[in-house]
This record gives C-alpha cells, structure tokens and sequence, in this order.
C-alpha cells in the first residue's frame, strides 16, 4: 500500500512539473510576435599602401574613435622618392632665366638714351625761339633736329632689344617651368602615398576582426581589420504576411533577449526598414505563426548596452501583452 501511494505521487509530481513547463513554454511563446538575430553594419578597413606594416596596434574587441590613427606601414621609399623630386626640382628651377637682371642693362641704356633726348628736346626749343627772334641760323636748328632723330633712333633700338631679349627669357622661362610643374605634381602624388600609409579608423566602433600583425606585407586593398558601430545595433526579424498589414516604420515595439538570470531582458526599438518582398521562412527562424512559408524580413534598431552582440537572437513584441 505504502508503495502503491509512493508510485501514485512520484505520478502526480511529474505530471505537474510537465504542466508547469509547458505552461511556462506557452506563456514565453505568447510573449512575443516575431524573432530574429542581431546584426551590425561591418565595415572591412583594407590597407592603401604597400610595405610591411610597422605599427598596428589595435585588439579585437577594442573600441576606437574615428579618425585614430592605429598604426603605419613602412614608408622609407616614398620618403627618399620625394627627397629626390625635391633635389630634381632645386637643380632645375637654378637654370630659370632672371629676366629682370638679365634685361638691366638695356633699362640702363634706354635711360641714359632717353635722358639725352629730354636735353635735345629742350636744346631744340631753345634754338628754335633764337631763330624767331633771328638770333640763330636756320642750320643750327637743323642740326639740332637731326641730333633728335638720331637719338630717338638710337633710344627705339635699344628698347627694341630689350622686348626681344624679354620674350627669349620668357620662352625660356616658361619651357623650364614645364619641366617642373610635373615634379610637383609627382610631390603631390607621393604625399597623398604618404598619408595612405597611415592606418586611420574611419568610424566610431568595435574591432571584430583583426586580419593582419604587425611585421607582415600589406598590399593596397588587403584587408586588415573589420569594425561595426554597436552603439546601436539592428535586430533583423521576420513577421507573417497577416503582421505586415499592422508594422509601419518608425513604430516603437519592445525587443526581449535571454538574461543570465533566466529571465527576459526588455529593450525598446524602432522598426527601421520592412521588406516589400516576401520570402521563405529561414530555418532558423521562428515566427509567430510557425506554419507560415512565407514572411516578410523587417529591421528593428535597438540602442545596445553592450550586452548585445552580433549573432545573438532577439523576440519582438508588437503589443503589450497582458
């Protein structure tokens, strides 16, 4: 008898704690509308230069700013490059003509030409009222304009020479020029080379992979490490096509995970982008209606704690549940 009522409560207790189970299941089950995984936008940041990689000092896990700068690759031969098209363009901007000193000397001769046919000039005039007056002889008036000819001759001569020598220097100047405008633009190709070699961050985030160590080859475009801003962090779910009718961006909803406790941890989050197209249920998903085939993909943004991580999955409720 005392075995036979000792079998009948090991019964009972068993069937209660499956109803407690099951019950606690179904409770869980109607906590939510839809489920899904999070995920992040992760950008992949590949090397712009090619050398070995002298610095790299970042972790996996490690958050960076952006616009840090996180390490350097070898840059000694863009460095002694430019240290040459630097001596290249000194040698040949020596050999640029001074068009100002080497045209000096026909300014001087013009002046002193010039400072002789003022006095001419005057000297002119002066004989000029003397023969009015018949105080001078026509022929020294002649003389003297002669003496003006030939000085103003002399003075178109001399500037002359002086615009021809100009333009001569100026060819010169200009062809030399052309040499040296492409060995700055070459300086200028290799400072942007220069700045490539660094490594900058380029956004605010979380290290998730590092591809590269210090001391290895880089080349332009091997990737060397991928980050994702997880400051918030996007919970990509799927709802049945009789759900899609009731979500609508920007509408708040409430995202439950997995606590360590056992419990659900609760996060609000925004529906930030639903899909127009329907596709298969993934396997991994469940949806509020399991028996659906086809489901609508929608992204919820949730502002993370840091307890939320890429890959963990995430229940969405649509309403408050009683």
């Amino acid at each position: 008898m005392i075995k036979r009522n000792s079998r009948i409560l090991k019964w009972a207790s068993s069937i209660f704690l499956w109803s407690i189970i099951f019950s606690a299941c179904n409770n869980h089950k109607e906590t939510y509308d839809a489920s899904g995984t999070f995920e992040a936008t992760e950008i992949i940041v590949p090397a712009e230069a090619n050398g070995i990689i002298e610095a790299f000092n970042i972790n996996e896990g490690e958050t960076l700013d952006s616009g840090l700068q996180i390490g350097y690759i070898d840059t000694t031969q863009l460095y002694l490059k430019k240290k040459q098209l630097e001596a290249q363009i000194k040698a040949t901007g020596a050999k640029l003509p001074d068009i100002a000193v080497q045209t000096a000397q026909f300014k001087q001769q013009a002046a002193v030409i010039q400072s002789r046919l003022n006095y001419l000039k005057n000297e002119k005039n002066r004989i000029q009222n003397l023969v009015n007056a018949d105080a001078a002889t026509p022929k020294q008036l002649d003389d003297i304009n002669a003496q003006v000819d030939e000085t103003q001759q002399q003075l178109k001569a001399v500037n002359e020479q002086s615009s021809a020598q100009t333009s001569a220097l100026r060819t010169q100047h200009s062809g030399i020029s052309s040499e040296i405008n492409p060995l700055y633009i070459q300086i200028q190709q290799v400072n942007d080379q220069l700045e490539k070699s660094k490594i900058i961050n380029p956004i605010n985030g979380t290290v998730l992979t590092k591809f590269a160590e210090k001391d290895e080859m880089a080349t332009v475009g091997k990737p060397l490490y991928s980050i994702a801003d997880l400051s918030t962090i996007t919970l990509r779910a799927y709802i049945t096509g009789d759900q899609f009718t009731s979500i609508k961006l920007g509408q708040k909803v409430k995202v439950l995970v997995d606590d360590k406790s056992g419990k659900m941890k609760e996060y609000g989050g925004t529906v930030t982008w639903i899909n127009d197209k329907a596709e298969f249920t993934p396997k991994t998903i469940q949806t509020k209606d399991e028996r659906a085939n086809l489901v609508y993909a929608i992204k919820i943004s949730v502002k993370n704690d840091g307890t939320l991580k890429i890959g963990m999955y995430g229940e969405v409720s649509f309403t408050d549940k009683k």
